[in-house]
């Protein structure tokens, strides 16, 4: 069996500025006051992002303060499968959506709704 380590206190996820733009603006019409990110277990391939929106962090969250005033908690479980992850908010066609850049995910379900992870 290995271990994974990793320091917490570089960039474990990334938020873009279009992201954090995106999300921002989606706090202040919902009325909350931070976006939570984790992961589960779901779907036919392993995990799933899950992005709430919230008004506290849960206990042991990683607390991440953005420069334009939006607040991230990160699940503390859900680092070893997020570490290195960048989220984007892109267009597709004509829509936009928010993406998860992860380098650790081997491999995704053909709808895109769940990922495994080596």
């Amino acid at each position: 069996m290995s271990v994974e380590t990793f320091d917490v206190t570089t960039d474990a996820v990334v938020i873009s500025p279009a992201a954090a733009s995106h999300l921002k603006k989606q706090l202040e019409q919902s009325g909350k006051r931070a976006v939570r990110i984790s992961v589960r277990e779901s779907g036919c391939t392993g995990f799933m992002y899950v992005m709430d929106e919230v008004d506290q962090s849960a206990t042991g969250d990683l607390e991440v303060h953005l420069e334009n005033g939006l607040d991230v908690f990160i699940d503390p479980s859900s680092l070893p499968v997020l570490n290195g992850t960048r989220v984007d908010y892109e267009r597709e066609g004509v829509n936009r959506t928010i993406k998860f850049h992860n380098p650790n995910v081997t491999a995704a379900c053909g709808c895109g709704e769940s990922f495994s992870i080596s």
